[in-house]
């Protein structure tokens, strides 16, 4: 389970509408316990895709490893990363799943017409070949 206050939703939906019609991402910093990860800030992260902006997202590995460092220097985890999909629903792409790592949470937001809309969550299953639904609280 993941909760995500309305402050941290709020940013990360307006980074969505601000990106509009290219995908936006961020990291997701928080605390993890046993059963939830509680996510207490949102860190844009530049979209590094150079060809397909408007359908996928990268992050590249100096990016990986400033947020990492920034959790640490804020006394959190990196718990996962967010993303938006323009036009599309707020489900995994199979470039998402091609992508992912193990252990984080993949946040999407559906943005159409310059709207976030619906908010999601995933984590990848343990044999790394589909994505499971994750709850999502605030």
């Amino acid at each position: 389970m993941i909760r995500i206050g309305t402050t941290v939703l709020t940013a990360i939906h307006a980074h969505g509408a601000a990106t509009y019609p290219e995908e936006c991402c961020g990291a997701l910093l928080g605390l993890v316990t046993s059963d939830l990860r509680t996510v207490h800030a949102a860190l844009a992260i530049d979209n590094a895709h150079a060809d397909e902006r408007r359908r996928r997202f990268l992050v590249t590995p100096d990016e990986y490893r400033r947020v990492e460092d920034e959790a640490a220097r804020r006394g959190f985890d990196l718990i996962g990363f967010y993303h938006s999909h323009p036009n599309h629903p707020a489900r995994p792409s199979a470039y998402d799943l091609e992508h992912a790592l193990p252990w984080h949470s993949y946040v999407i937001v559906a943005v159409d017409a310059g709207l976030a809309g619906r908010t999601t969550s995933w984590v990848l299953s343990a044999d790394r070949t589909q994505f499971e639904a994750e709850t999502m609280t605030r």
